[in-house]
């Protein structure tokens, strides 16, 4: 009924954003599947199976993509951004924080909408961090960036092919003996998501993303209550003046995130015959830290140029070489949020 509601009054283009994020939300709930918790398990358990299920849908999307965006340079644009100072340390901070709360930007979407107490306290925050590090993007990105690079073309995939069978292999390679496998659950989410993430480039003329419609949904907020946001050449550029003015329901980024939200509740709400769950008996300095966590992962990923959806999966996909050094440092902050998580409290108590 929303997605018809939306393709009424909107456009039937908007209702079918809508039904793909409700995709998105059904299939990472459905399978249980994700980022955060992934690499969680390749860190702590040597467990690769996540992390190649996901290297296997951006290649497939890869291969959808580049081909289309070399038929089609007009209509359909890539996750193209370029590497930074601040990329850089805002992809390591990402990746440690997305550890202190296990949910990346989709999974804190999917985690709110499952019920989960630590998601749904989480995303408000995430989506004022967005909104902050969006107002300070041009002054961080003056501390000095690379042009952006692409890969382009047949060649293009195919060094993006080959490199992401090289990084499959290492991960499988470091995989304990007996745990190297991809659960078929992981290899149905992979081809569900490479099919939505390849919908939503179509449909949308740009690729599967999360940070800018969290960071979009604040800043009218802040508008709503008097905020002048003229200050910032972001919030000011006429592109996001205009997406400032525009209904949600025509912000196709926005509308992915309703439905991975109301995707994963329909799901969770079928699952388990209702969303009530008991709040986990944490200590206080934990909710304090989810809170921070939350505001960080929304701060941190504007400056990334995105989350693990927006730099990592669809950037490598598109063929920006961003979306690799992005994967780099955030894997490598992924260890530092493990040991926060524990310290902070958020480990459950056994």
């Amino acid at each position: 009924m929303a997605v018809a509601l939306v393709a009424l009054f909107a456009g039937a283009r908007f209702g079918l954003m809508l039904l793909i994020g409700l995709g998105f939300g059904m299939a990472l709930e459905g399978m249980r599947f994700g980022f955060a918790g992934p690499w969680r398990a390749m860190i702590l358990r040597r467990e690769p199976g996540g992390i190649l299920a996901q290297l296997l849908a951006i290649g497939l999307v890869a291969c959808a993509a580049f081909p289309l965006l070399a038929a089609h340079p007009g209509e359909l644009g890539g996750a193209q951004a370029p590497v930074g100072w601040a990329m850089i340390g805002g992809a390591f901070v990402f990746g440690a924080a997305m550890q202190v709360v296990l949910g990346c930007g989709s999974g804190t979407l999917v985690n709110a909408g499952s019920g989960n107490p630590v998601g749904l306290l989480a995303l408000p925050f995430f989506a004022i961090g967005s909104f902050a590090g969006a107002y300070h993007l041009l002054w961080w990105t003056g501390l000095g960036a690379l042009p952006i690079l692409t890969l382009q073309g047949t060649a293009g995939l195919v060094v993006t092919l080959a490199a992401l069978a090289l990084v499959a292999g290492v991960f499988w390679l470091l995989g304990a003996p007996g745990a190297r496998r991809i659960p078929a659950r992981y290899l149905v989410a992979a081809v569900l998501l490479a099919a939505l993430a390849i919908a939503n480039l179509v449909v949308a003329g740009q690729p599967w993303g999360v940070v800018y419609g969290l960071g979009l949904w604040a800043a009218k907020g802040a508008a709503a209550l008097g905020a002048d946001l003229s200050g910032s050449p972001y919030w000011a550029a006429p592109g996001s003046a205009e997406r400032l003015g525009a209904s949600l329901l025509t912000d196709y980024t926005s509308l992915t995130n309703f439905g991975m939200i109301a995707g994963a509740f329909g799901i969770a709400a079928w699952r388990r015959g209702g969303l009530a769950q008991p709040v986990p008996a944490y200590p206080a300095r934990a909710w304090v830290a989810a809170i921070i966590a939350g505001l960080v992962l929304g701060y941190s990923s504007r400056l990334a140029f995105g989350c693990n959806v927006g730099a990592f999966f669809s950037g490598i996909a598109t063929g920006s070489l961003h979306g690799w050094v992005w994967f780099i440092a955030a894997f490598a902050g992924a260890f530092a949020g493990i040991r926060i998580r524990a310290l902070v409290g958020l480990e459950p108590r056994t």
